[in-house]
C-alpha cells in the first residue's frame, strides 16, 4: 500500500488515494494533523505528536520540535541523555503516520510519496529519503510541496492552457512555484523560496515584541521553561488574530504575571521584516519564469501560515487579486501527495498527467579566471545547469587547465547562486587525469546530468585521449552512510514507542501536567487531586472506568484554559 505524506515543520499528516479521491488519515486521537514533536518519557518510551507537544513546556530538555529545519545538516538534538539526528526524529514522525495509516486501512503500508519544500537542497532531499528508510518506508517519490498543492486543487485536470503561482508558507519554510499546464503536461516554470522563513518566525517576532514591550528581566530569556510557555502563548495569540481583532498573551513566572494585549496592527508591525522577506522569492520566481503578475491565471495558497490575514493581504496586494482559498491550507499538500501516490500506482480513476520539475539551485564547478598571463583569480563559480532548468536535464561545458603540462584537472562540484564558491555548497570532487600537453590541447568536456529524484552525475571527457571519468553525487557532508543508516535503524528499533491505544490517555496527562505547572493556589491543589484520581483509574486498566474519568478530566482542563485563570478559588 502507498500513501502520501506531508512531513511538515510544525505539523505532519498523511492521506491515501482511494475510491477516486484523496482521503486524509486520522491519527490515534482522531486528528488529521500530527504535531511534528518528539519527546522521551520518564520510562524511556517515545511520545510523538500532541502528547510530545504538550511536554514542550514541562519537559523542554526531553522534547524536540522544528527539527525539519536541520535536515541535511550534522546537527543533533539531545533528548534526555540521548542524541538524535533530524533524520531520526523525522523517522519517528513518519513511523507514527505509517501506524495510523495501517490502523485505518487494515493492511501494511510500505511505500510513500513524501513532500519536500521546492527549495530544499540536494542534502535535505537525501536526508528526507533516509528518514523514510529509517521509518520502514520505500520513498517512491519526493514531491515538491507547491506541486502537491497544485495537484490537490485539480490544476492538472483543467483542459485549457493555464499558468498559476503557488504561495506556500508553512511552519518553517516558504516556497513559491510558478506552474504551467498545457496539453496534459504540468510544468514547473520556476521555483524560489526561503528555507528559514515560516509561521514559527512570526511567533518568534511576537515573543521578541513581548520581551521588549514589557521590558522583562534578562534571566527570563535564558529560562527554557518560561521560553516555551511564552512561545505557546504567542502561537495561541497568532491563531486568535486570524479570526479576531484582539488577543492576549499571558505568562506566569512564579508569583509574577506578565500580560500583553495584542492587535493585528501590532503583529503586522512586529512582522514587517518577515513580510518584506516574502516578497523577494516571489519577484525572483516571476523574473526566472519571465512572467508578469497579470499573466497568471490563479494564485493558490498552501501552508497553515497563509491563514494569517496580514499574509493574505500581502498576497492580494502583490497580485492585485484574491487568492484561491477553497481548500484547507493545512491539508492541501497531503491531499496532493495522495494524488501523486494514485498516479504512481496508475489508479484507473486518474487520467495520466505528465509532470516536469526544475532544478531549484544552479549546479556547476569551481574555475579560475585568468587576469593576465601571470595571474589567475581562483574560487569562481561557473554554473553548468542554471537554476530553474527543467529536469531531467543534461548540459555540457568545455574547460581547459590553468597551466601547460598539468597532470590532472580537479573538478570541484558546487550547488548555489553565489559568484564565489566559498558561499555555495560543495557537493563533491572529480579528478580528471590529463596527458602531458599545452593548455589548448587538454580541453575537457564536463557534462552534468540531473534527474527528477535529485541525482546528479558529472562526467568529464578529455578531447585529446577520449578518456572519460564520472562520479554520481550520492552523498553530502553530514549525511549518513549506508552503514550508519543500518546502525541508526538498530538504535530506533530498541526504542519503546508509546502504545498507540494508550496515546489518548498519555496526551491528556501531558496537558494536565502543563496546566498544573501554570496554576497556583487552590486551583492548583484541586487540579492535582483530579490528576491523581485519573492516574488511579488508569492503574485499574478498566476502560469502563477510564473513559468517563478521561472525559471528566478533559472538561476540567477545558474550563481552566477557556477561563485563562491559573490562580484563585477552585473551579
Amino acid at each position: 500500500m502507498i500513501i502520501g505524506i506531508d512531513l511538515g515543520t510544525t505539523n505532519s499528516l498523511a492521506a491515501v488515494w482511494r475510491d477516486g479521491k484523496s482521503e486524509l488519515i486520522p491519527n490515534a486521537l482522531g486528528d488529521v494533523l500530527t504535531p511534528s514533536c518528539v519527546s522521551l518519557d520518564a520510562d524511556g518510551s517515545v511520545l510523538v505528536g500532541r502528547a510530545a507537544r504538550e511536554r514542550l513546556q514541562t519537559h523542554p530538555d526531553r522534547t524536540a520540535a522544528l527539527f525539519k529545519r536541520y535536515m541535511g545538516s550534522q546537527k543533533s538534538l539531545r533528548l534526555g541523555k540521548r542524541d538524535f539526528r533530524p533524520e531520526e526524529l523525522s523517522a519517528l514522525i513518519l513511523r507514527a503516520l505509517k501506524a495510523d495509516a495501517e490502523a485505518m486501512l487494515g493492511e501494511p503500508v510500505t511505500r510513500a510519496v513524501i513532500t519536500v519544500p521546492a527549495y530544499f537542497s540536494d542534502a535535505q532531499r537525501k536526508a528526507t529519503r533516509v528518514a523514510g528508510q529509517l521509518a520502514g518506508l520505500t520513498v517512491e517519490r519526493l514531491l515538491n510541496e507547491p506541486t502537491a498543492a497544485a495537484l490537490a486543487h485539480g490544476m492538472h485536470l483543467r483542459g485549457a492552457e493555464s499558468r498559476f503561482l503557488v504561495f506556500d508558507l508553512g511552519g518553517g519554510t516558504f516556497d513559491v512555484s510558478i506552474l504551467e499546464l498545457f496539453e496534459g503536461v504540468m510544468e514547473v516554470r520556476a521555483s524560489a523560496g526561503d528555507n528559514y522563513l515560516g509561521g514559527e518566525d512570526f511567533v518568534q517576532a511576537m515573543v521578541e515584541m513581548f520581551h521588549e514591550r514589557l521590558n522583562l528581566p534578562g534571566r527570563l530569556r535564558k529560562d527554557p521553561v518560561f521560553a516555551q510557555r511564552l512561545t505557546a502563548q504567542a502561537e495561541s495569540a497568532k491563531r486568535a488574530l486570524s479570526t479576531r481583532d484582539q488577543a492576549t498573551m499571558r505568562v506566569m513566572d512564579g508569583q509574577d504575571e506578565y500580560t500583553l494585549d495584542l492587535s493585528e496592527s501590532m503583529l503586522e508591525q512586529a512582522a514587517a521584516p518577515l513580510l518584506k522577506r516574502l516578497r523577494a522569492p516571489v519577484e525572483r520566481a516571476l523574473r526566472d519564469a519571465n512572467l508578469r503578475t497579470s499573466e497568471l491565471d490563479s494564485i493558490v495558497l498552501a501552508g497553515g501560515a497563509t491563514r494569517m490575514p496580514l499574509v493574505r493581504r500581502l498576497v492580494t496586494t502583490m497580485f492585485g487579486r484574491f487568492p484561491a482559498v477553497d481548500l484547507n491550507p493545512d491539508e492541501v499538500v497531503a491531499l496532493g501527495a495522495a494524488v501523486q501516490a494514485g498516479l504512481v500506482v496508475k489508479d484507473a480513476a486518474l487520467d495520466e498527467v505528465v509532470m516536469t520539475d526544475v532544478s531549484p539551485y544552479s549546479l556547476g564547478v569551481e574555475v579560475g579566471v585568468r587576469l593576465d598571463e601571470r595571474s589567475v583569480s581562483n574560487g569562481h563559480f561557473d554554473p553548468v545547469i542554471e537554476r530553474n532548468s527543467p529536469v531531467p536535464i543534461s548540459r555540457v561545458k568545455q574547460y581547459v587547465p590553468i597551466s601547460d603540462n598539468q597532470e590532472a584537472l580537479d573538478l570541484e562540484i558546487y550547488q548555489g547562486e553565489a559568484r564565489m564558491v566559498r558561499d555555495n555548497i560543495h557537493l563533491g570532487t572529480l579528478r580528471v587525469p590529463l596527458p602531458r600537453a599545452t593548455r589548448a590541447d587538454c580541453s575537457v568536456d564536463v557534462r552534468f546530468t540531473y534527474d527528477v529524484n535529485g541525482l546528479l552525475q558529472v562526467e568529464a571527457t578529455v578531447h585529446k585521449t577520449g578518456q572519460s571519468v564520472a562520479v554520481v553525487i550520492e552523498g553530502n557532508p553530514g549525511l549518513l552512510t549506508e552503514a550508519q543508516i543500518a546502525d541508526r535503524l538498530r538504535g530506533l528499533a530498541e526504542l519503546k514507542i508509546h502504545p498507540r491505544d494508550r496515546l489518548e490517555n498519555r496526551t491528556l496527562m501531558a496537558r494536565a501536567e502543563r496546566l498544573y505547572e501554570q496554576c497556583r493556589g487552590d486551583l492548583r491543589e484541586w487540579l492535582g487531586a483530579q490528576i491523581l484520581r485519573f492516574e488511579r483509574l488508569m492503574a485499574t486498566q478498566d476502560d469502563r472506568q477510564i473513559q468517563p474519568g478521561r472525559q471528566e478530566l478533559e472538561k476540567a482542563l477545558d474550563r481552566i484554559e477557556q477561563n485563562s485563570v491559573f490562580d484563585g478559588p477552585s473551579a
